[in-house]
């Protein structure tokens, strides 16, 4: 497909509406027809345009956010693998387990004890009894230093944050997000928008620690204080209020990920759990223009 560049702008726009109803409806039976009708497409024209934008059919995007889903509540969550079943769209405990075997390379129960009897647990080890016992000393001495580097890096906060309406570009693959940022900037530059209070933002729809960095779903955004007019590659959201983990760190683009890990982890260790919401960052200056070449930035975890 090589769509022009209105045509390609009206399909990203739907396909937005898409990613959401997919993510509000996972439990649920997605079939072709059914999405595409809500797309206004026809079956054959949807799933042509949703493979040329994602690079996967339907059914495999929505089977491995389900899976994907799944396993980080595995990882943060008290639920059980029949209830994690049922909760993503799988008829059955055995349907659910052989698919995410074959997605992981492990059964769900191995997969939530690994990281369960992980994260947020620490306990006396001999090291002189085994391997196993000294890589989990390891592990341990690694957590305690993403925490005291989270404690010298982050001013951490509880806050209950009100909505923020917003306008974004998604983009899917961690190579893409540099375009997105590209295009919303543009879009707020031409809408005169840009001011020194203007903070823009990037939300994950996706988590690295269970996505391929290549289908990683992102979207770049500018909060908005009032009615705008988008259109385009441009949309409009809202992200709900509630509490959330805000980290205030300032810190290089190549300590973005240290940051995101020590945070969740210091999440698990205070015994918040995550809400169904995903995390977000807002940016409070260019790293570029900063002395240092640092980020001035505050990473948001929806919590309960």
């Amino acid at each position: 497909m090589n769509p022009d560049d209105t045509t390609h702008a009206i399909y990203i726009q739907r396909i937005n509406e898409i990613f959401r109803y997919i993510d509000e409806h996972l439990s649920e039976d997605l079939p072709l027809a059914k999405v595409a009708e809500i797309a206004h497409y026809s079956p054959y024209h949807f799933h042509r345009i949703f493979k040329y934008l994602t690079s996967e059919p339907l059914h495999a995007y929505v089977n491995r956010r389900r899976l994907e889903k799944s396993a980080l509540d595995l990882r943060h969550k008290n639920i059980t693998i029949t209830e994690m079943a049922y909760k993503y769209g799988f008829g059955d405990i055995t349907s659910y387990s052989r698919a995410f075997k074959r997605h992981f390379g492990v059964s769900p129960t191995n997969y939530k004890s690994r990281y369960r009897n992980k994260v947020g647990k620490k306990c006396q080890v001999d090291s002189k009894k085994s391997q196993s016992s000294t890589e989990y000393q390891q592990y341990l001495c690694i957590i305690d230093q993403l925490i005291q580097w989270i404690q010298m890096n982050a001013k951490i906060d509880i806050k209950e944050l009100p909505p923020m309406h917003l306008a974004y570009s998604t983009c899917i693959g961690i190579k893409n997000i540099e375009q997105a940022f590209h295009s919303i900037l543009k879009w707020t530059n031409a809408n005169g928008l840009m001011e020194e209070t203007t903070r823009f933002v990037r939300i994950f729809h996706d988590s690295f620690k269970v996505t391929a960095p290549e289908k990683v779903r992102m979207s770049a955004g500018v909060l908005l204080s009032g009615p705008a007019v988008t259109g385009g590659v441009i949309s409009q959201t809202t992200l709900e209020g509630g509490k959330c983990i805000v980290g205030r760190f300032e810190i290089e683009p190549k300590d973005f990920e240290k940051a995101w890990t020590g945070l969740f982890i210091w999440m698990s260790e205070q015994g918040y759990l995550k809400a169904e919401k995903d995390p977000f960052e807002v940016y409070y200056n260019d790293h570029r223009t900063h002395p240092e070449g640092k980020a001035i930035v505050d990473l948001c975890i929806p919590v309960k």
